[in-house]
């Protein structure tokens, strides 16, 4: 990773971790992060555990990245950080970010957890910021393990103490799991058991969710607050932080590292089969095309997002052929969390219009997928149109949501827009 990214690497367990170093390094408790309201609700929590407020930005509703125009002066200003997504490895505007931040005087992060090959005017994304977060869970496919990078190599012995602190013990039953799971999902998708394997994994406590957000348990919440942004806040949110991943800050064994370096080393033929899938992907009606490195070279999405009209449908339809779909992000984080956790996006309708239409699709199942999508004659999304009701707002955990149908404006660089 190093040699991939011309800068200082450090291995973490997982990139919810590295996510919590490098906030903890940059910011304050107190300070004001910059964030996608369209993103995991795990990495909410993590900039809460880091004692940091989440503002929400706007996007652009063709591919859910940080509409930079449309956020008010008055939200710069008031910033400590801003932290990217590059959703589904569709790269964040990062030139203009690092710009902005530069005169504010603040870091910029990058989560380059779904965009680890995707690239701005020929450059890395994750090589923009004071420091980025690498997943090697998913483009990768180790299942495991993540990486932070920064800017500054005077910085790693401070990282590898903080990271130190930070770890658990390693457990034989969890490397032993680890071990097996490849094989026993293998197992059971040749045996047509998915529904069977997915309770199974669910009992074992392998995954937790059973709806897209997970359960915000206020009065845990409120218990929790108080310790954001101490060490002892990792240990307080950890029931939130660690969701589909129990051992995301457990020291890996090494059976966890020998499988990582395998599958790193074989990330270019990875990269490559992901780029050909969102070739195809991007060719079909329900795209929406982005320019990629070159002409005829588009990025190695991690998931293509599709925008369908009713993205529920089609999710069931591909279950009937057995195609399961995740990394859904629905509803954005200010609608989930309310007023009390996070600020509003001020312009939020094109993050709810991606949101509920975006259908992420793996780039290794495109030719699966669009021969369900056409032969079952999907409909793609309606166009976005600016100035629609905002929909359902809400307020203060256990206040009553309230329909409200609001003028939408956004204030870039001071200039009115509706």
């Amino acid at each position: 990773m190093r040699e991939r990214l011309g800068r200082d690497c450090l291995y973490v367990p997982s990139c919810r971790l590295a996510m919590y170093l490098a906030l903890r390094h940059w910011c304050r408790p107190g300070g004001r992060v910059l964030m996608s309201p369209v993103n995991d609700d795990v990495i909410f929590f993590v900039v809460l555990a880091a004692g940091l407020r989440p503002v929400q930005a706007p996007l652009r509703p063709e591919d859910g990245s940080i509409d930079v125009a449309a956020v008010p002066e008055s939200v710069w200003h008031g910033l400590s950080a801003v932290l990217t997504v590059n959703l589904y490895g569709n790269p964040d505007p990062a030139p203009e970010l690092r710009s902005r931040c530069h005169l504010l005087g603040i870091p910029l992060i990058e989560d380059v957890a779904h965009a680890l090959g995707s690239e701005i005017e020929g450059r890395l994304v994750g090589t923009f910021g004071e420091a980025s977060v690498f997943s090697l869970s998913k483009l990768p496919g180790a299942g495991t393990g993540g990486v932070l990078a920064y800017a500054d190599p005077a910085l790693r012995p401070g990282f590898e103490r903080a990271r130190d602190e930070l770890l658990t013990a390693g457990s034989l039953p969890s490397e032993l799991a680890y071990g097996v799971r490849p094989y026993a999902e293998a197992g059971v998708r040749g045996l047509r058991l998915t529904a069977a394997a997915r309770a199974a994994v669910r009992l074992l406590g392998l995954v937790d969710r059973t709806d897209i957000r997970q359960s915000l348990r206020i009065d845990e919440l409120r218990r929790a607050m108080p310790a954001a942004g101490f060490p002892r806040a990792l240990a307080d949110f950890d029931s939130w932080i660690r969701v589909d991943m129990h051992d995301y800050r457990m020291r890996p064994g090494g059976l966890r590292l020998r499988r990582t370096e395998r599958m790193v080393a074989r990330l270019d033929d990875r990269l490559a089969a992901h780029r050909a899938g969102t070739a195809k992907l991007l060719a079909s009606r329900w795209a929406v095309r982005r320019p990629g490195p070159a002409p005829d070279r588009p990025q190695p999405l991690f998931r293509v997002p599709l925008l369908v009209a009713d993205r529920n449908a089609a999710i069931a339809l591909l279950a009937e052929h057995r195609i399961a779909t995740g990394y859904l992000y629905d509803p954005p984080l200010d609608d989930y969390a309310g007023e009390w956790l996070t600020d509003a996006s001020p312009s939020p309708d094109a993050a709810r219009y991606f949101a509920r239409h975006a259908l992420p699709v793996d780039p290794l199942k495109a030719e699966r997928v669009l021969a369900v999508l056409e032969r079952s004659g999907v409909a793609p999304a309606p166009p976005f149109t600016t100035g629609r009701p905002a929909g359902r707002r809400t307020g203060a955990p256990g206040a009553a949501a309230v329909d409200e149908t609001v003028q939408l404006r956004a204030y870039p660089h001071g200039e009115p827009r509706v």
